[in-house]
C-alpha cells in the first residue's frame, strides 16, 4: 500500500488494487478492514512513519535544539513518497477520528513529549516564562512541519530560524 500511495498519491490505492497485490478477494479485504482508510492506517501503525525518526537532541541552548529539531524534520519529510504518506494521513484522520487519534498519538505524541520537555528544562533553567504552554508550543511546531510536508516544501533554515526566533520573544523571560 505505501508504494502504491508513495507513487500515485491516497486515491491510487484502491481495494481492488491491494487485494490483487496480496493476492486475495476483495471480500478477503473487506472482512478484515471497513475501508482502504483502515488498511493505511493500520499499515502505518505498525510500520515506520516518516520523520519519526528525527534525532532529538537536549543540549543547553533552546533554540538550537528547536532549530535543529524542525530543519530536520521538514527535510526527512520532503521526500515524494513522504509528502504522498502525509496527504494520506490526512485522509485516514478525516474519515476515521479514532484511527486518526492513534496515529496522532504514535506520530506526533514523541515530538510533542519531547518539545514539552525541552520548553520545562528552559522554564527551569529561568530561560523560559513559567506561564509559557509547552503543548501549545509542541503543538505549532508540529503543524508547521506537517503543513510543510503538505505542501512538499521543506522549510527553508531562513524560515525555521526567523520562526525559532519569534517564539522565543514571545515565551522567553523577562530580564
Amino acid at each position: 500500500m505505501r508504494r502504491t500511495i508513495a507513487s500515485g498519491g491516497y486515491d491510487a490505492a484502491t481495494i481492488e488494487g491491494l487485494a490483487t497485490e496480496a493476492e486475495v478477494s476483495k471480500q478477503t479485504i473487506y472482512r478484515w478492514w471497513p475501508s482502504k482508510a483502515a488498511i493505511l492506517g493500520e499499515a502505518l501503525l505498525e510500520g515506520e512513519l516518516p520523520g519519526a525518526d528525527v534525532p532529538l537532541a537536549m543540549t543547553d541552548d533552546l533554540a538550537a535544539d528547536l532549530r535543529a529539531w524542525s530543519s530536520a524534520a521538514s527535510a526527512g519529510l520532503s521526500s515524494p513518497e513522504s509528502v504522498a504518506l502525509a496527504r494520506a494521513l490526512i485522509a485516514v484522520t478525516a474519515t476515521d477520528p479514532e484511527l486518526g487519534d492513534a496515529l496522532n498519538r504514535r506520530f506526533a505524541g514523541p515530538i510533542v513529549a519531547w518539545i514539552t520537555e525541552r520548553i520545562a528544562r528552559a522554564k527551569e533553567a529561568g530561560d523560559v516564562r513559567a506561564d509559557a504552554d509547552a503543548e501549545a508550543i509542541a503543538d505549532q511546531f508540529v503543524a508547521m512541519t506537517s503543513y510543510s510536508a503538505l505542501q512538499g516544501r521543506p522549510l527553508s533554515e531562513e524560515r525555521v530560524r526567523a520562526t525559532v526566533e519569534l517564539l522565543l520573544r514571545g515565551i522567553g523571560a523577562a530580564d
